[in-house]
């Protein structure tokens, strides 16, 4: 692969493979979408099952991949990505996926493109927040889990690196991709605290909100079809259109250890408080 192909031609064949794990790849992707076109055609591979957002109207291939699932606490949920994803079919799916007949394969964090390209030795980049941590400057906690550091480094391996963080610590490392939506917000500060924790335990969280009576919350679930108010919560679908109204409008912002939102709530000024 000549990694300079896409600004050499103008029809390149690019496969771009979205970890559909969350939300965060999916949303990067419908931005990157469009530049991508600009140099050939791209066809998706959506890997994963428990996202909310719509799918890229490029998607041409579709998987269960090997999902990430996560405790009612936030954490990750061993024992359930265990018991949810078959190895075995990944590899069939591995063997399957067409990765030799596109000129560049970019991956955002997909175990089954990476063993595609392995078993085919077709080169690829690791594109995303996940391929910062390949460098030994990336920030660490002081304690590190050797679990995360082996997925880091064997979950989706590429042979070049394209990584976004907060700060430059390597030289492959960008800033974040921040939507269109955000970059063109009017911010105001209408006092209310956007929430945005889909994989933590509905009613542990209520009781906290339900006691901060003097603060609206706009807390985003998946489980809802239509807004509506209830004393001091306000419960919102998770839709992009009305998440990015209340993110550019809010005081502060709650949510997990992500990283789209969090880069779109310091671009935009806002207080944000990582729950834990």
């Amino acid at each position: 692969m000549n990694t300079h192909l896409c600004y050499q031609s103008n029809y390149v064949k690019i496969f771009y493979a979205v970890q559909a794990t969350g939300n965060g790849h999916i949303s990067r992707a419908h931005q990157l979408i469009p530049a991508l076109s600009r140099y050939g055609t791209v066809d998706v591979f959506l890997s994963g099952n428990n996202s909310s957002l719509e799918a890229p109207k490029e998607t041409r291939f579709r998987s269960k991949g090997l999902s990430l699932y996560y405790t009612r606490c936030g954490g990750l949920d061993y024992l359930k990505m265990g018991a949810a994803n078959n190895l075995l079919r990944a590899r069939r799916e591995a063997r399957d996926l067409p990765v030799e007949k596109y000129d560049l394969v970019i991956n955002d964090f997909d175990y089954i493109t990476s063993l595609s390209c392995r078993l085919k030795k077709i080169p690829s980049i690791h594109l995303g927040h996940q391929a910062s941590f390949l460098s030994p400057n990336t920030p660490r906690p002081a304690k590190r889990s050797l679990i995360g550091e082996y997925i880091f480094r064997e979950y989706c391996c590429a042979s070049h690196h394209l990584g976004f963080h907060f700060k430059k610590y390597d030289d492959f490392i960008y800033p974040p991709v921040i939507k269109k939506e955000i970059l063109d917000a009017e911010v105001v500060d209408f006092g209310h605290v956007t929430v945005y924790l889909p994989d933590y335990q509905t009613y542990f969280l209520e009781q906290h909100f339900r006691y901060h009576k003097d603060i609206l919350f706009h807390w985003f679930l998946q489980d809802i079809k239509t807004p509506y108010r209830d004393g001091n919560i306000l419960f919102y679908p998770v839709v992009n259109e009305l998440f990015n109204q209340s993110l550019s409008s809010c005081h502060g912002l709650i949510t997990g250890g992500g990283f789209e939102t969090p880069s779109e709530a310091l671009f935009l000024g806002k207080n944000y408080s990582p729950f834990r």
